[in-house]
């Protein structure tokens, strides 16, 4: 999703909790990838995987300038022969430590298997980040958690396009002397008008 639809889409949304909801739930995962040098990982259940966000963090890392946003994308099932960005397999999340921020979107029950890896890795001191749909049990182990339950106005597939969009937009600027006004209009222009880059 570009930044126009993002736009539109938070447009659409004000006066509802998402727009902050989702740039808080961000800034704590810029706050805890950024000092640490990246170390994100991502996964989602057996029954679905974080493509989406995954190529929407990708995308914003290269827009930002924060190449911290870079996920690692966690699967359930690694088939032989993937290159080596899909071949991650859960023992990733075993192995999972401090400094690493493992960030789960489960919008279903997950399975008693990745919630005990999750457990064990925020015992081991990674910090633990969760887009869920409310279950009691993921909450409890995430540091952070924003989730979104049938009632609610939205539904997951839109809170991850809000909090990769903040995830980027939200960053400190770049200093790189100063700019006048002119310039930094001119660079905003260029980002919402530039084509995206290929996905995955």
């Amino acid at each position: 999703m570009d930044a126009v639809r993002v736009a539109l889409l938070r447009e659409v949304l004000a006066g509802t909790q998402w727009p902050s909801a989702a740039r808080r739930f961000a800034g704590t995962l810029r706050s805890s990838v950024v000092p640490h040098g990246g170390g994100l990982l991502l996964v989602g259940t057996e029954v679905y995987e974080p493509w989406h966000l995954a190529a929407h963090l990708v995308d914003e890392s290269t827009w930002s300038g924060l190449p911290e946003l870079v996920p690692t994308l966690v699967r359930h099932r690694v088939e032989p022969g993937r290159p080596a960005h899909l071949a991650v397999g859960l023992g990733r999340i075993e192995a999972a430590g401090r400094g690493e921020t493992l960030l789960v979107v489960v919008p279903e029950r997950p399975g008693e298997g990745l919630l005990e890896r999750v457990h064990d890795a925020r015992r081991a001191g990674a910090t633990v980040l969760s887009l869920d749909n409310g279950d009691p049990e993921v909450r409890g182990l995430a540091h952070e958690a924003l989730s979104v339950t049938g009632g609610d106005e939205v539904d997951l597939d839109t809170v991850q396009h809000l909090v990769s969009a903040a995830a980027g937009e939200n960053s400190a600027p770049v200093q790189r002397g100063r700019r006048r006004f002119r310039d930094r209009l001119s660079r905003l222009a260029d980002q919402l008008t530039a084509p995206p880059p290929a996905r995955w």
